[in-house]
């Protein structure tokens, strides 16, 4: 770990940043504003104010990730609505999504879903998308 920080040191500031201000405010948020109230950030109790640390760090990144996917999923599903399609959506593991599509959709799914999740929210570095095609789950992993 102290590795790993000594070769990314703006990691150790931004964890750092997040608890000190998780202390000042009580709670951290998200990119689009879902907070989480973390009581024991402050505790006496060594258990309870580090688990209020890991949860102050963790929320921002993975609330963030949850808030993203869910947002894409609503994008993907109103286009498959308005232009008809039979395609939809079954499974989110994650930051994935699975879709049942029939094979003349395909490549009109591919690209619905392609854009949807690579352009639900601008950042500073590019959201990519991978997508596999498979008759089963077991046959895309």
């Amino acid at each position: 770990i102290d590795l790993y920080f000594a070769r990314y040191p703006g990691v150790r500031a931004y964890v750092e940043k997040v608890k000190e201000d998780a202390r000042r405010d009580g709670f951290v948020g998200t990119l689009f504003g879902r907070r989480r109230r973390l009581r024991d950030i402050g505790s006496r109790n060594k258990v309870l104010r580090e688990a209020a640390e890991r949860m102050a760090v963790n929320t921002p990144i993975q609330g963030s990730a949850a808030d993203i996917i869910k947002l894409a999923m609503l994008r993907t599903d109103r286009e498959f609505r308005k232009r008809g399609m039979k395609s939809g959506l079954v499974l989110q593991i994650h930051d994935e999504l699975v879709a049942e599509v029939p094979r003349n959709e395909a490549d009109e799914a591919e690209r619905i879903l392609r854009e949807a999740m690579e352009g639900v929210v601008p950042l500073s570095v590019p959201l990519t998308v991978s997508v596999s095609r498979g008759a089963t789950w077991g046959e895309i992993h």
